[in-house]
């Protein structure tokens, strides 16, 4: 019988393996050693803010795997040897595979900080991170957050909950500037300090100071300002988990190269997930892709290959969401951060500061680019539509209706944002 090994039990090689299961009786084994068992990693800030509980996050009871002949196997995988089908544990065992799939995610970059490694200093990412800060936050006075992304958002909430007083420190000019163009940056950096979050724009780390027990008690700026705390949180981007990879003749470049059928370079072994890099570009998609629908769809598209019925990985239309604090956010399509040449933006922004609306267009053919939404839910099916038939800006505008998830609500903003577009559109049409 065939052995299939899936190095990681994440979504992406959770979802593989039950996706091997449902078409084929070939032998399945997932190695981890972050947890027994699988958990929903984006529930951990739940857990802390007492939401669920641990168990909650787990969507599969004890006996699923048991009874789906899914073996799972609690170790540290530290060496692959592709040459003999064979991994090398931390006991120092041997473990043999027919096919070998490599879903280890990502861990969270460090820049080589004085301090990086002190107690207190921390990220978000794993099951034994939410240990260690549940443990921190019994005699935490304050707290510093590095980078600002989804994670230090994430982060900063779960710390506010619990009253303990959050400087976040942003390198950018803007929250988040890399990704949201400048009117939503600065709607989200004015929420963040509406929450009593002294978020510090435009700065960098410098070091973390240790006090006498190896425990972070401060941090210091580029700029020389001391800032004291007792939980340093570095959430500056994450990279993928392939250290264990090296010198084992799979290629690798910021992750492992794979190609659209998620192959490496040894005919039997696969890469999917966060510590998968496309060797050949996907539309404007990044390379590396640390989001949770992607690693799922890895994980159905491979599992078809394994079991016969070989398919090419195709994403699709880029869509994301997250949360900032109380603020919802969707994005559907491309909406850069810094328009294209080709790019024209339309945007509202309700007076509240709370909800807005941003529309990529393009300037020669009208045709519809993305879409930015904060504090409205729009239909992923109606913008997945829209892009595939490449209909225009104007056909978005008159049937935003259509695509809001909660019509009753949209109805207060709906006449005003149409109308404020179409203006927009007119005027600009007016200038070229």
């Amino acid at each position: 019988m065939e052995h299939i090994v899936i190095i990681g039990n994440g979504i992406s090689g959770v979802t593989l393996a039950r996706h091997i299961r449902k078409n084929s009786d070939k032998r399945i084994t997932i190695i981890s050693e972050e947890s027994e068992y699988f958990f929903s990693r984006t529930a951990l800030m739940y857990v802390y803010m007492g939401h669920m509980k641990f168990e909650h996050t787990q969507p599969y009871e004890a006996n699923f795997w048991k009874k789906n002949r899914i073996e799972l196997l609690f170790k540290k995988v530290v060496q692959v040897l592709p040459e003999e089908n064979s991994l090398r544990l931390d006991d120092n065992t041997h473990f043999k595979y027919d096919r070998l799939v490599i879903a280890t995610g990502s861990k969270p970059n460090k820049f080589g900080w004085p301090g990086q490694d002190a107690t207190g200093v921390l990220g978000l990412y794993h099951k034994q991170d939410l240990e260690k800060l549940e443990s921190l936050s019994v005699d935490a006075t304050s707290a510093v957050i590095v980078g600002g992304g989804l994670i230090g958002i994430e982060l900063a909430e779960m710390l506010v909950t619990r009253k303990i007083p959050v400087t976040f420190l942003v390198r950018e000019s803007q929250f988040w500037g890399s990704v949201l163009p400048e009117g939503e940056a600065k709607l989200i950096g004015k929420h963040i300090k509406e929450h009593h979050i002294d978020l510090r724009l435009a700065t960098n780390l410098k070091e973390i100071v240790v006090d006498e027990t190896g425990r972070a008690k401060a941090v210091i700026t580029e700029v020389g300002e001391e800032i004291p705390c007792n939980i340093v949180g570095l959430t500056v981007g994450v990279s993928p988990n392939i250290d264990f990879l090296k010198d084992s003749g799979i290629a690798t470049n910021k992750g492992v190269l794979v190609n659209r059928y998620l192959e490496t370079n040894y005919s039997n072994v696969y890469a999917i997930g966060d510590c998968a890099e496309q060797s050949e570009a996907i539309g404007y998609r990044r390379p590396v892709e640390a989001v949770w629908y992607t690693g799922r769809m890895m994980g159905e598209v491979l599992a078809q290959t394994i079991c016969g019925n070989k398919m090419r990985y195709n994403p699709g239309h880029w869509f994301n969401s997250a949360k900032f604090l109380d603020i919802e956010y969707q994005t559907y399509g491309w909406v850069w951060a810094k328009p294209k040449e080709y790019e024209q933006h339309l945007y509202w922004e309700h007076p509240s500061g709370k909800k807005a609306v941003r529309i990529a267009y393009h300037k020669e053919t009208h045709a519809f680019l993305g879409i930015n939404t904060f504090g409205i839910r729009m239909r992923h099916e109606f913008f997945d539509a829209i892009l595939t038939a490449q209909k225009s800006v104007t056909y978005v505008i008159e049937n935003l209706k259509q695509a809001n998830f909660d019509p009753e609500f949209y109805k207060h903003y709906e006449k005003d944002i149409a109308l404020q577009f179409k203006n927009d559109l007119s005027n600009l049409k007016a200038i070229s």
